[in-house]
């Protein structure tokens, strides 16, 4: 954070950054929660072990943090378990403790899996607001283009762990530059396609277990050449802030 280095970062380094300045929104709040704490309680445990509150406070700040996400009632809802709550509701209880701590980052990893999309519009609604009103960065983590092309400012689009393409979002979805970006949003259905008009992309992901192609597209690529297969793979320019890995971007 802030130019520090985390990969290499001791556990209570990173202790003193989890909650207060960066949190987590996990892809399924039925597992992330406790099953055998009250969520109100699990609140107050994220502040107590990272912001400077008063014992006495802990439950006032426990509920105002189920009120800021737009929880009813939620001096009732601090005293229910997860298995009492609804899948939306849990995913907000989880929203709520990770920006108990105003923290400065949020990642939410896939936070709509599992929601109707009625639901899912209105728990990312809700990130967005909380992301603007609190002045935090979001990196939203999904398979779905379109949730991201809906709410995103930037999209890095990563295959078998590496990011092959980066730039703001108009950009990514209207002038692609990577053969697995292009592909990926000829597999991404609209409002607009049938189901007939979808292409799969042909292959698989290469075995993250073994050594590794230079580039790790190539093998399901229509525009592979020997010189793929040569490193290093650089950036290419290919528009303001936009970005690609490949040799020959479209």
């Amino acid at each position: 954070m802030g130019g520090a280095e985390i990969l290499n970062a001791t556990p209570d380094a990173l202790n003193a950054l989890r909650g207060r300045e960066m949190a987590m929104i996990f892809q399924s709040p039925r597992t992330a929660l406790n099953p055998i704490r009250r969520v109100g309680h699990q609140i107050e445990d994220v502040l107590r072990e990272h912001a400077n509150i008063p014992a006495r406070e802990l439950r006032r700040e426990a509920i105002a943090a189920l009120a800021r996400v737009r929880i009813p009632d939620p001096e009732r809802r601090a005293k229910a378990y997860p298995f009492e709550l609804s899948g939306g509701m849990c995913q907000r209880v989880m929203i709520a403790m990770a920006l108990a701590c105003s923290p400065a980052v949020l990642i939410a990893d896939e936070p709509t899996t599992g929601l109707d999309v009625t639901t899912q519009a209105v728990i990312m609604d809700l990130i967005r607001d909380m992301s603007r009103s609190g002045d935090m960065s979001t990196l939203l983590i999904t398979h779905d283009l379109g949730l991201a092309g809906e709410y995103c400012d930037r999209i890095a689009v990563m295959h078998a762990g590496h990011v092959v393409e980066a730039g703001p979002t108009e950009a990514i979805l209207t002038r692609s530059a990577h053969p697995y970006t292009r592909q990926l949003l000829a597999a991404t259905p609209t409002p607009e396609t049938r189901m007939d008009d979808l292409i799969a992309i042909p292959g698989s992901l290469p075995d993250l277990r073994r050594p590794l192609p230079v580039c790790r597209f190539s093998a399901r690529c229509e525009r592979r050449q020997p010189i793929c297969d040569e490193p290093p793979l650089a950036w290419a320019q290919c528009g303001p802030d936009h970005v690609v890995r490949c040799r020959f971007p479209l």
